[in-house]
């Protein structure tokens, strides 16, 4: 099973943000999107999940994501917008249940505790969700998701996991906590599918990559094939050299050691 993108255009007015895309992920890996500021890869995501309109095809799991009902596609995929403000005062425990009763599992009443405790937040159920920084905010609305597609593989077929820079406002000790949160969801047979900013995390996450600039994909495959010095360097329109340490007298931090411990 897997999430198979083609000819995928997305147009603002008469200018095309994203042009005749094609793009695949499989199940049981973590694709990661990347690119520069502005390449596309938001829009990308929003396409690939149905948010936006644009033409062109998008199956996932082999079934055309524009045909399905939203009851549908809620039960086989969760996105993790970049950021989500509430208008009104909800709890952490108020705003995790939206995803529990958008998905499969709405008996399992357990689960939003489960999911508090995976990102780290165990003891927030009460707090207004307002009052949280805005790292505490993206993991609740992560453990959100996971509560709507709980379980990788469900009746045969895999369940995604669409997360726009999960990573984004968080410290480094985090980052490295969702990120194996997601490796471990593709591990235990779902898809994941992730735009990231962060090369280093992407290196060292990432079964597969592609990387955008303006609009149009650069390159795709795994992270040693696209994560070179010249594709960099063409994309992020600057000299960049794979695993070269700066100048001695610049703190240099390399967190692969940490990756997946």
């Amino acid at each position: 099973m897997s999430l198979e993108a083609r000819n995928i255009t997305v147009r603002l007015g008469r200018r095309a943000v994203l042009s005749n895309i094609a793009f695949s992920a499989q199940a049981r890996a973590l694709t990661a999107i990347v690119g520069p500021n502005g390449s596309g890869k938001t829009t990308l995501l929003r396409a690939l999940v149905g948010e936006i309109p644009a033409t062109g095809s998008v199956r996932l799991n082999g079934e055309e994501v524009a045909d399905a009902k939203p009851w549908a596609l809620a039960a086989r995929r969760g996105v993790l917008p970049q950021a989500a403000s509430l208008a009104f005062p909800f709890s952490v425990i108020e705003v995790i249940t939206m995803g529990l009763e958008a998905g499969r599992h709405a008996a399992r009443r357990t689960l939003p505790q489960q999911a508090l405790q995976q990102v780290g937040l165990s003891g927030y159920e009460d707090r207004f969700y307002q009052e949280l920084s805005g790292g505490e905010q993206q993991r609740v609305q992560l453990a959100r998701v996971l509560c709507q597609v709980w379980e990788p593989m469900l009746d045969g077929a895999p369940s995604w996991l669409f997360l726009d820079e999960p990573v984004a406002s968080l410290d480094i000790g985090h980052q490295l906590g969702i990120m194996r949160i997601a490796a471990d969801y593709a591990a235990r047979g779902g898809g994941v599918v992730a735009v990231m900013h962060d090369l280093n995390l992407t290196a060292m996450f990432a079964d597969a990559v592609c990387l955008l600039k303006d609009g149009a994909v650069q390159a795709q495959g795994k992270p040693q094939e696209v994560l070179t010095n010249g594709i960099l360097t063409r994309a992020y329109d600057c000299p960049l050299r794979v695993n070269a340490a700066p100048p001695s007298d610049i703190p240099f931090l390399l967190p692969q050691a940490a990756g997946r411990i």
